[in-house]
């Protein structure tokens, strides 16, 4: 394999792992917006929902059923998607998060957890 930087494949694990912990910390905050009443964004604003959000991501963040976590996590932003088509935003600027979130949930599908995880050991 062609590389620019041949000794960063050593690290190839990483990338994984930095993905898996920002949007597992990200989850974490739209639950923790939601579980305060502070939601405003698309979907449910509920207590459960938010609830549900922060379990997911706290299994994101320690890495443990990962790809379970990710489908889970990726099922919840094409909810948010939908939504914000349901509400005629879906060209938006704010939707650009929301896809890049759910690409990086996607990709922790087919990539597994990376370094540091629990599912290393399972």
């Amino acid at each position: 394999m062609l590389s620019l930087f041949p000794s960063l494949l050593t690290y190839r694990q990483a990338g994984p792992f930095i993905i898996r912990v920002l949007l597992g910390i990200t989850l974490a905050y739209f639950g923790y917006l939601k579980v305060m009443k502070r939601g405003t964004s698309s979907g449910s604003n509920s207590v459960r929902y938010g609830i549900l959000e922060i379990f997911i991501s706290v299994f994101l963040v320690i890495g443990l059923y990962t790809q379970l976590a990710a489908m889970l996590n990726a099922l919840i932003l094409l909810i948010k998607l939908v939504f914000k088509a349901k509400e005629k935003a879906l060209f938006s600027d704010g939707i650009n998060y929301y896809v890049l979130l759910l690409v990086m949930a996607i990709s922790l599908i087919f990539t597994g957890a990376g370094m540091f995880a629990f599912d290393l050991a399972i």
